[in-house]
């Protein structure tokens, strides 16, 4: 655990030069208590929920936020390497160990609150997750602040000195949109379980389901090319099962979270909205946060990293929605390049604001909770995003599991 701590809980505390940052802290609580207010509050007040496919909520900024400040952290973390090879193997174990940790947590193992079981079905195993994604946007930072850097000892200009985490940023860009814009999706099928189909035998268990496509460049729910290279890489039964697009009106979705039967096809299917096309463009963010980090730990003047940062928030903002007017839609589930940019400029904002309430002008008390939520961020996402200590408490009852812990402190609340 302490290995993997570093990705989200840490900076360096600094020494002469670069005294430890408390707004980066701050932000990344933020991102954490977004998290948990979207996690447990989206049900009550779904306007705050993540948006079923284009668009944006305030759930849809909590992953770029978490990536955008991993990506400042690598470049505080590796602002210096002399030894490339040694400081690589550390970033892949510690990713490695952060993707295992995200399958435990996220592949299925954990049944949830309504259930005192755990264990999963290895060929239903879901691979994919938050923290999965988050490792993967680590590893490409590090790899590429590690070897792509070009540090000299004569100050050459930040862009300068970092041309080729830009060029691999486009590259990885244009590898997204070749493959979601140029990859053909034929007609697709898959199988759910025969239960509540009016129109199967009573002895069936599974049944059948296609979906019509045969296209090449959509970006809906049905037939985008993301979910097709989810399905043949990772297998359609390793997706999540329940995507958001199901509260889609098309899909008709009841108050019990239930697809009707006469729903189309694909409103019944698995998608993974942390699939590997999206990891791409997620990756991205993660660069855009370390070009931040680079002005953080490079200009030493408040004047200079604010004008970087407005400098390149404004200009991810302005293209982002010059993108969307153009149609490419913003959209979280695809990780769609107008969606990275905006919220990788929402983040750069966001940051701008809280460096200069808590560094600059000294209101650190205001923001001493949120801090602290980001100095432990990891172990709050264990804890507490993940359902962890909500389980734990429900596994104390009384005479039977109905009557467990967790369902008196909520009905004492309820009959107030």
């Amino acid at each position: 655990m302490a290995e993997i701590v570093p990705l989200l809980d840490l900076q360096p505390e600094g020494d002469g030069r670069l005294p430890r940052v408390c707004s980066l802290d701050v932000f990344r609580g933020i991102c954490v208590f977004l998290m948990i207010v979207v996690d447990y509050g989206g049900s009550v007040f779904p306007i705050i929920a993540h948006s079923p496919w284009n668009g944006l909520h305030l759930a849809d900024f909590v992953m770029p936020f978490f990536l955008f400040v991993v990506g400042i952290s690598i470049a505080l973390v590796y602002k210096k390497a002399p030894n490339r090879p040694e400081a690589t193997w550390k970033a892949v174990g510690r990713a490695a160990k952060l993707f295992l940790l995200g399958i435990l947590l996220q592949g299925g193992f954990l049944h949830g609150l309504n259930s005192l079981t755990y264990g999963v079905d290895l060929e239903r195993i879901r691979l994919l997750g938050i923290l999965q994604r988050i490792s993967i946007g680590y590893i490409v930072g590090a790899l590429c602040e590690i070897w792509l850097s070009r540090r000299t000892r004569r100050e050459v200009g930040i862009l300068k000195s970092y041309y080729l985490h830009w060029f691999a940023a486009f590259a990885i860009i244009a590898v997204y949109l070749g493959l979601l814009y140029g990859l053909y999706v034929p007609d697709w099928q898959f199988f759910v379980p025969g239960e509540g189909y009016s129109d199967l035998p009573l002895d069936a268990h599974e049944y059948t389901m296609q979906v019509k496509c045969s296209v090449r460049g959509d970006v809906g729910p049905a037939c985008n090319s993301a979910g097709m290279i989810d399905r043949f890489v990772l297998g359609i039964n390793h997706l999540y099962a329940k995507p958001v697009y199901k509260n889609l009106k098309e899909c008709n979705i009841s108050s019990d979270k239930v697809v009707p039967e006469s729903a189309p096809s694909w409103c019944h299917a698995p998608f993974d909205p942390e699939g590997l096309l999206s990891s791409l463009t997620a990756a991205v963010t993660c660069l855009i946060g370390l070009q931040y980090g680079h002005v953080l730990a490079h200009l030493q003047d408040h004047k200079g990293r604010l004008e970087n940062w407005c400098g390149f928030s404004v200009a991810f903002l302005v293209l982002g929605l010059f993108l969307a007017l153009l149609g490419f839609p913003i959209n979280k589930p695809l990780y769609s390049i107008s969606y990275m940019l905006i919220t990788s400029a929402t983040a750069g904002i966001t940051f701008c604001a809280l460096y200069l309430l808590v560094d600059i002008y000294g209101y650190r008390w205001l923001t001493l909770p949120l801090e602290w939520m980001g100095k432990h961020a990891l172990s709050i996402f264990i804890i507490v995003s993940s359902n962890l200590a909500v389980i734990v408490i429900q596994g104390f009852y009384w005479k039977s599991p109905e009557n467990n812990l967790m369902n008196c402190i909520v009905s004492l609340f309820v009959h107030r």
